[in-house]
């Protein structure tokens, strides 16, 4: 059928997949860092109390405290990229291009400060993707994070007259592709170390003990990450949780604590990895590598390596091709 002469153009229907991750600062400096903050820390879901009371501790305090140490930290990891985790996260969805194909629109976004998620699902949808797979990058559910993503997502189309069909990765904690990933990569960079280590520590981000309490599965996923990498590896984990907040009770133990209580039980050669996060940012670079190495050779430890995570490396993106392919079955012929 030809259509009229005053019909507007329209692209023809493709599938888009879009990838999140959760945020960073535009720039290592306190002002950068400052309005990251304000937005992250703004978010109902990140903070669980009534706005009334914690604005005025936000604004009155923290804004005005935690800028200048966090771009100090910030400028640690920061590259000729810019920020690790907004680097590789592109080079994540580039990769995934190039494995897909021009078949599907691989866009990137980040929940918090640029490229923001309503902005790339513009882009897509202009491009012609009228179904679009959304995959959080967060391993383990979690409403802080996962959900979070979730909601600025349905915002985004929430006010669009056409609106796309919509996907959504499920969380993949124990999914046997991003287990194989990490039993492969882990391995690898254990074999590469010019030492043994005597224990592998998964640090997981922490959260509110309160979180679990209320029924988020965020910390039994997590639990359940760390045996069945356990046990495809043939070794024994250690489990905590790092990057602690305020005053509240957190999942325990923390990261912290455990690294300095290492070699009074005789353990001082050690590597830790930090498998719920999909690539390497300033809680792993920055937390873990440089204040975590401190904190463990002060307490008398000898070896200690960081391990990366899965970024943008074979065995990560094998996982994650896999995973979207799985996913678009039923939209994309190739699936």
């Amino acid at each position: 059928m030809i259509p009229p002469a005053d019909h507007p153009v329209i692209a023809a229907p493709r599938i888009g997949v879009l990838l999140t991750n959760l945020g960073t600062p535009d720039a290592p400096d306190a002002g950068a860092v400052r309005r990251y903050l304000a937005e992250f820390l703004s978010d109902p879901r990140v903070i669980e109390i009534p706005k009334v009371a914690w604005l005025p501790i936000l604004h009155g305090i923290i804004l005005r405290t935690r800028p200048k140490k966090s771009a100090h930290a910030y400028a640690q990891v920061w590259s000729e990229e810019g920020s690790p985790l907004a680097a590789i996260t592109a080079r994540q969805a580039r990769g995934l291009q190039a494995r897909l194909g021009d078949g599907v629109i691989v866009e990137w976004a980040m929940r918090y400060g640029n490229p923001g998620i309503g902005a790339a699902i513009e882009r897509m949808f202009a491009a012609g993707a009228t179904r679009i797979l959304v995959a959080p990058l967060y391993p383990q559910y979690c409403a802080a994070t996962t959900a979070s993503a979730m909601d600025a997502t349905f915002a985004a189309i929430a006010a669009k007259r056409w609106q796309p069909a919509l996907r959504t990765l499920p969380p993949y904690h124990d999914d046997p592709h991003y287990i194989a990933a990490l039993k492969t990569d882990l391995e690898r960079q254990v074999a590469a170390l010019d030492f043994t280590p005597e224990r592998l520590l998964l640090s997981f981000h922490g959260m509110p003990q309160r979180t679990l309490e209320l029924g988020d599965p965020y910390h039994c996923h997590c639990r359940k990450t760390a045996r069945l990498v356990g046990e495809a590896m043939s070794i024994a984990v250690d489990v905590a949780f790092q990057s602690r907040f305020g005053r509240a009770k957190w999942l325990e133990p923390a990261t912290d604590v455990v690294l300095k209580a290492y070699p009074a039980q005789g353990v001082t050669k050690i590597a830790i990895a930090a498998p719920g996060f999909s690539v390497d940012c300033l809680e792993t670079i920055e937390e873990l590598g440089i204040r975590g190495r401190e904190e463990f050779t002060a307490a008398g430890g000898t070896h200690f390596a960081r391990l990366d995570c899965l970024n943008d490396g074979d065995a990560g993106m094998t996982m994650l091709d896999a995973m979207i392919r799985r996913e678009l079955a039923g939209w994309w012929p190739a699936a």
